[in-house]
């Protein structure tokens, strides 16, 4: 009986969103932020990318590492579903838009189908009540690149063009994390 009852509260952890992140039905922070598209550095908006329809907010810990790079990938692959679905995607970590210029164009990961945002200084993660851990000395990238930046918690939220956080999804590994993202988006769109 323990391990049943054990096995229910650790599956209802894993659905539940990031602790301490914005929660379901708050107001989204705006924020204008440089960001890469297909290794190309450009000013993004929350705010104009609302006018279109929903966004996904995701935020990663760092670029080029085993589960962001899986998560980038995966939400690559997908993009043309989330599109029908009539939402955008925005990644955002504390690269440095260097970092992600390379990141955004890598034919392996954002394969240039989604800008991904510099956060050198986590103001927009702590805006989400995002954990923020510091960087650690001699952590090195997939590609042997050290890096010298900090790591917000893998949250993604899906903002609705009012500005409202519809769904936020924290607790789940890289690929669930973007499935469930997918699943919340098309639901927006089928009732509508």
């Amino acid at each position: 009986m323990k391990r049943v009852l054990l096995a229910c509260l650790l599956s209802g952890a894993i659905s539940m969103p990031a602790l301490g992140a914005l929660k379901d039905g708050d107001t989204a922070p705006d924020f204008n932020v440089q960001a890469s598209l297909a290794g190309k550095a450009l000013n993004y908006s929350l705010k104009d990318s609302l006018k279109k329809g929903p966004v996904v907010v995701y935020f990663y810990p760092s670029a080029y590492t085993g589960g962001c790079n899986i998560q980038a990938h995966t939400f690559a692959v997908n993009h043309d579903k989330f599109a029908a679905a009539g939402a955008s995607i925005i990644g955002v970590s504390l690269d440095s838009i260097d970092r992600l210029n390379d990141f955004s164009a890598d034919p392996e990961y954002c394969a240039g189908k989604f800008p991904v945002a510099s956060d050198a200084d986590g103001k927009v993660s702590k805006s989400y009540d995002l954990a923020i851990r510091e960087a650690t000395a001699g952590k090195k990238d997939s590609r042997g690149i050290e890096i010298n930046h900090g790591f917000a918690e893998r949250t993604t939220f899906i903002v609705t063009p009012d500005g409202k956080i519809a769904a936020s999804i924290g607790g789940l590994k890289a690929k669930e994390n973007v499935d469930k993202a997918l699943e919340v988006v098309q639901h927006l769109a089928g009732s509508h």
